[in-house]
C-alpha cells in the first residue's frame, strides 16, 4: 500500500508530538529529577540564501536560537511534567534553556580537548560531573558554583596564566542550551557524560579538573 498525503501528514504530526514530549520529559527530569531550573529559550529558523535567523523575531539578535526568550518564565527545580507541558504548549518548539551560576558552572573547552581530558580524569579517579558536546565543537563540563569567579586565580595559581588557553567559563546570568535541543539551528546538544543524582546535586570543584584541562588544551594548541 503506498503513501498518502494524510498518511504523510500524520506522520509528520507524529513526529512532532513525540519530539515535544521528549523536550517535555527532559525538563521534568531536569527540574525534577537533577534539581535544575529550565527556561523556554529561542530557536533558530532557517531563512533565505542560508541564513539564520532567531526565533524571537530581532533582525540584529546576537546569538539566534541560543537564548531565553523575554517573555517566557522560568520552570524552577521540582516542576512537574503537566507543568511543563503547559508551558511548552504556549512556546512551541523552544529550546531548553540551564541557567549558570546556581547550581553549576561551566568549564567550556574544544570538543576533542574535553574528550581527551575526560579520559585522563577518569583515569586517575578524579570526581566528575556532567559533561556534555555541543555541535559548534565545544565541550562544557559542570563543575561547582563559583568556578568562572575563580579561574584567573586558579590559572595563576596552576602556573597556566600566561598561556594561550582555549579555555571559557560560564557563570551567573549565562545559559547553556541542554540535550536534546538545538544549538542556534546547527544541531542538538548531547550528553558527553549524562548526569547522575549525585554529580548533578554535587559537581565537584573547578580546582579538580582545570589543570587536566589547561594541559589537554595547551597540547590541543602546540
Amino acid at each position: 500500500m503506498g503513501f498518502t498525503i494524510g498518511g504523510i501528514r500524520e506522520m509528520r504530526s507524529g513526529s512532532r508530538r513525540r519530539a515535544r514530549s521528549s523536550e517535555i520529559t527532559a525538563v521534568a527530569e531536569y527540574t525534577g529529577l537533577w534539581g535544575w531550573a529550565v527556561v523556554p529559550g529561542a530557536r533558530a529558523v532557517r531563512a533565505g540564501s542560508g541564513r539564520t535567523d532567531c526565533s524571537c523575531g530581532a533582525a540584529d539578535c546576537p546569538a539566534p536560537g541560543a537564548h531565553p526568550l523575554a517573555f517566557a518564565g522560568e520552570l524552577a527545580a521540582g516542576t512537574t511534567w503537566e507543568t511543563a507541558a503547559a508551558a511548552w504548549a504556549e512556546t512551541p518548539g523552544a529550546a531548553l534553556l540551564l541557567p549558570v551560576g546556581r547550581s553549576f558552572d561551566i568549564l567550556d573547552v574544544p570538543e576533542a580537548a574535553g574528550r581527551n581530558a575526560l579520559a585522563r580524569l577518569e583515569r586517575m579517579g578524579l570526581p566528575l560531573g556532567p559533561a556534555a558536546v555541543t555541535p559548534t565543537g565545544r565541550a562544557l563540563f559542570f563543575v561547582a558554583p563559583g568556578a568562572a569567579k575563580e579561574l584567573p586565580d586558579l590559572l595563576y595559581r596552576m602556573g597556566w596564566d600566561d598561556a594561550t588557553l582555549d579555555l571559557r567559563s560560564l557563570g551567573p546570568g549565562d545559559h547553556i542550551t541542554a540535550p536534546p535541543s538545538d544549538l542556534g539551528g546547527q544541531g542538538p546538544v548531547r550528553w558527553l557524560r549524562p548526569p547522575t543524582l549525585d554529580t548533578a546535586a554535587h559537581p565537584p570543584q573547578a580546582r579538580l579538573v582545570v589543570g587536566t584541562l589547561a594541559y589537554v588544551c595547551n597540547r590541543s594548541a602546540v
